[in-house]
């Protein structure tokens, strides 16, 4: 059919219809973006990171790919169209690394162990009870893991419904629960530790009685007789050297052989590659040297213990950093411990009443669940105490040591203590959407993101190995050349027999020596650590290069409301300048701020209430909604077509009558004058602090009400504290120049810039920024959000909006300003850890390597052995990352010690 022929057939049934052309077509909207992190094992150094991350973005479908060499993972955002899990799984594989899929951003996707699950049988019957569950996508069993994983809607189905049927189909013989992705993630590092140190135990169980007959057996007479008796035209000796380093060469170092391979398959090389030259090079020179001496009666020396030795140590460097690694994310372990592994659901029987208790897995709680948490146990999810009285110990997420009094309508977070009495709650969040999930995400984020300086790595690692090669071929020939041209005395090769053996042994100590492991190490564990530490003192930080921008920080930017202040406006004086009564002036200013959500408004309302009833009116928690809009029905009055006006305050109609509520724009522009007296009054009131709040009722100036918003105790402290540390602090409010400038002396700050409007805020870090400047932002609220964008630095207040905490690098949980001066003082602690990391990094190769090609022989007679040159380079990475570890000792500077103040 034509699409005249469609048009035709409408016009037919008495419609319009035109062709549009193809360009307006709306096209089908493409399939959203996933985001999957994948476990990656065999990364050895950086080369190995950028091999993975070039094969990974070469792959169609995947739009982004950041592997972490300190943490083993990889994230992967892949249009799962055109490309599968499975696929990205297979290409990792491919490349030579082990690869497996922890968890993937599909919220209605998870995997189940299943216990029970001992034959086909069973499989078969489970396979049973899933076809049934209606809303479930699909599902695959791995009868090998006693895992299940299945795709559902959750719409139609909830996780806990389908365990509790597989559980109710299977007579209970079957029982499902939700695999923890980091519990998983810790028992993959707990297989790698285990499995190297399997290989360690077999290199050192076959190397040892290859050092005892090389070093110790020629002085023992009765053994070195028995070592150097023939069998057939080889010494016992030699063969059983021969036979034990066989095994430590292509059993145990099998890994260095199948990892080189594949390195040098895909272009890329890595330590593998070095580990492999060196060890072969010595093994093959002692086999060949072996069979030289079987056949012609001349003995040259054997040197099998070096490649026995080599793989050896590195293996042994390989555990240690396998370990050292696993203590830098010790942070998310213990956040992930601190969600407590059961719930108490409490059961309602069909008129609604709670009829009894079920214990069930946290994992399954839901929205809108009602939990018991009894004394001394953990809060299961964030909710809202529905019912009871107790405190709170938070300080594990929010750092507050003090507990917090919890009744009807407190917030309350997943993850901490319950002390004293026993709390209903309602579960509102649950899953990833927790405050503690989310603490969790944002540390992991951090950990996977790369500081800038890392370049500088990479670069060095993708050029690290061809240069080393290229230095161990040099070294061979000019020892060789010079040994051949008798340029240095026969004396000094006579103990290797000749020349060649001699130039051989500096060869492979400088391929053996050099580690480009240390480079790539450097930063990420070291912001692996400093992330850690930052999440247990309350700060935030959202990757590595918020971290290296914040060390240069130079301005720090304070919001006024919320964040110098407590964000608790208080009214303090109200004020009349007509004939009006103070309780009419106030119930005619409350009914026209009532609509508003502004924190002045709420304050006037607050104390409006109180001039008449001597209460406190209830705040608007859902469950006490209908009760403050009842109160607030009875006394105010209507407010019709309200507005509120950004930056100057609100107008509205009462009574048929337009008041205005505001700044001195907002009634300057509507053309009413203000008195004398007044203007007086208000200024008065701005020299100390307070904002004056305008009111303008049928074309006349009625009346003012003065607010105060207490300063944080401390803030005063930190700023005099980022002046100490070279920082200059800078206020921008809103708020008017006077009350500004007041504020603004009061906490010490010099530089004021008053009377913005929000979006000016950004502006003004854009200006600060003009000569190249670092510019930090700390802001709390909404309009903020924008100027937390437009700086280097966006800090966060916890207690503050989501929007403003997505918009930030640091994350301040602890509504704490102090926690500016720890921000920025860890990230000058955790990049001085990374330059010293760099430097024993790049020391050790620049210094190690002349070492290791005899540079010192011919004045010193120092010559490095290549086992030597092995343990060197093993320890030379584990080096680095304790030198990291040592982050774990930071402690947040003390005001005292930043201010030089002595305490008696």
């Amino acid at each position: 059919m034509q699409d005249e022929d469609i048009v035709e057939a409408i016009e037919d049934a008495g419609f319009e219809a035109e062709i549009l052309p193809d360009s307006t077509v709306s096209q089908p909207k493409s399939q959203k973006t996933l985001s999957g992190q994948f476990r990656i094992g065999g990364m050895t150094c950086a080369a190995c990171v950028n091999s993975v991350e070039g094969i990974l973005e070469k792959l169609p479908g995947v739009k982004r790919a950041v592997v972490a060499l300190a943490t083993s993972l990889g994230e992967v955002e892949y249009d799962p169209s055109a490309i599968s899990k499975d696929e990205i799984v297979q290409a990792i594989e491919d490349a030579g690394f082990d690869a497996a899929l922890l968890q993937s951003s599909e919220q209605d996707k998870v995997l189940l162990g299943v216990t029970g699950l001992h034959t086909e049988g069973d499989v078969d019957v489970l396979h049973d009870i899933l076809k049934k569950i209606e809303g479930l996508r699909q599902f695959g069993v791995h009868f090998g893991n006693s895992e299940v994983e299945i795709v559902f809607d959750p719409e139609v189905v909830g996780l806990r419904q389908i365990v509790d049927t597989i559980e109710m189909e299977s007579n209970d013989r079957l029982k499902a629960h939700v695999q923890n992705p980091y519990l998983r993630a810790a028992s993959n590092d707990a297989q790698e530790a285990s499995k190297t140190l399997h290989l360690l135990r077999s290199s050192l169980l076959l190397s040892i009685p290859v050092f005892f007959i090389r070093m110790v057996c020629p002085h023992i007479p009765l053994i070195s007789s028995f070592l150097g008796m023939h069998l057939g035209p080889f010494r016992i000796g030699d063969l059983l050297k021969w036979i034990l380093v066989s095994m430590v060469q292509f059993v145990v170092g099998k890994r260095f052989y199948v990892a080189a391979y594949r390195a040098l398959r895909h272009g890329s090389t890595n330590m593998d590659v070095l580990v492999v030259i060196g060890t072969t090079a010595s093994y093959v020179y002692s086999v060949c040297a072996l069979l030289y001496g079987a056949f012609t009666g001349f003995h040259p020396p054997i040197y099998f213990e070096t490649s026995a030795m080599i793989i050896t140590f590195v293996l042994f460097g390989k555990y240690l950093e396998v370990l050292a690694k696993g203590k830098t994310s010790d942070a998310i372990k213990k956040l992930v411990e601190l969600a407590p592994a059961t719930a108490l659901l409490l059961l309602k029987d069909k008129e609604g009443k709670y009829s009894g208790e079920k214990e069930i897995d946290a994992s399954l709680v839901q929205p809108g669940d009602a939990l018991k948490v009894l004394p001394g146990s953990k809060v299961p999810a964030d909710g809202v105490v529905i019912w009871g009285t107790s405190h709170v110990n938070e300080s594990m997420v929010t750092g507050e040591s003090v507990p917090i009094s919890k009744e009807v309508s407190s917030p309350v977070i997943g993850g901490t203590m319950n002390l004293h009495g026993v709390l209903h709650i309602q579960a509102t969040k649950v899953g990833s959407g927790t405050v503690l999930s989310q603490i969790i995400s944002l540390v992991e984020t951090a950990q996977m993101s790369k500081a800038p300086i890392q370049k500088f790595a990479d670069y060095v690692a993708s050029i690290f190995v061809p240069i080393v090669i290229t230095l161990s071929l040099l070294t061979f020939l000019a020892w060789f050349l010079c040994g051949w041209l008798g340029a240095y005395p026969n004396s000094w090769s006579a103990e290797s027999s000749n020349c060649f053996v001699f130039s051989l042994m500096f060869s492979i100590s400088v391929v053996v020596i050099a580690c480009p492991c240390a480079l790539g190490l450097a930063t990420p564990t070291a912001v692996m650590v400093a992330t850690g530490v930052g999440a247990n003192h309350g700060v935030l930080v959202k990757g590595g290069d918020a971290l290296e921008r914040a060390q240069n920080v130079k301005y720090v930017i304070f919001d006024k409301t919320g964040t110098l202040t407590q964000g608790k406006a208080t009214v303090t004086t109200a004020k009349i300048f007509s004939g009006m009564d103070l309780g009419d002036f106030l119930t005619l200013v409350a009914s026209a701020e009532a609509s508003s959500e502004h924190p002045l408004a709420k304050a006037i309302l607050d104390y409006a209430f109180h001039f008449h009833f001597f209460g406190k009116l209830p705040s608007a928690k859902d469950s006490i909604k209908k009760r403050r809009e009842k109160i607030l029905s009875q006394w105010l009055l209507e407010a019709t077509d309200f507005s509120a006006l950004p930056g100057k305050g609100i107008q509205c109609w009462i009574n048929g009558k337009k008041i205005l509520v505001g700044n001195r724009a907002l009634i300057t522009e509507n053309g009413v004058n203000i008195p004398d007296e007044a203007e007086h009054f208000l200024v008065d009131m701005e020299l100390s602090a307070k904002t004056g709040i305008l009111v303008a009722y049928d074309g006349g100036f009625i009346g003012l009400i003065g607010i105060t918003d207490p300063l944080k105790r401390e803030a005063a402290v930190v700023v005099q504290g980022l002046k100490k540390m070279g920082v200059h602090p800078v206020m921008v409010t809103g708020d008017n120049w006077r009350t500004a400038q007041a504020v603004a002396k009061e906490v010490g700050i010099d530089d004021v810039r008053a009377e913005i409007m929000p979006a000016g805020k950004a502006d003004v870090i854009r200006l600060l920024q003009k000569d190249g400047s670092v510019v930090a932002m700390v802001g709390d609220g909404i309009n903020d959000s924008p100027a937390l964008a437009a700086a280097d630095v966006g800090m966060a207040i916890g207690a503050g909006t989501d929007i403003a905490i997505e918009a930030a690098d640091y994350v301040l949980v602890r509504n704490n300003l102090e926690d500016v001066i720890t921000a920025i003082d860890l990230s000058r602690k955790t990049f001085s850890r990374i330059r010293w990391n760099y430097f024993f990094a790049m020391a050790y190769n620049v210094v190690a390597i002349p070492v290791a090609a005899g540079v010192l022989f011919p004045f010193t007679g120092l010559q490095m052995p290549p086992w030597l040159a092995g343990a060197c380079m093993a320890f030379s990475s584990v080096s680095v990352v304790c030198s990291s570890l040592l982050l774990r000792r930071y402690r947040k500077p003390r005001l005292t010690t930043v201010l030089q103040i002595t305490v008696e």
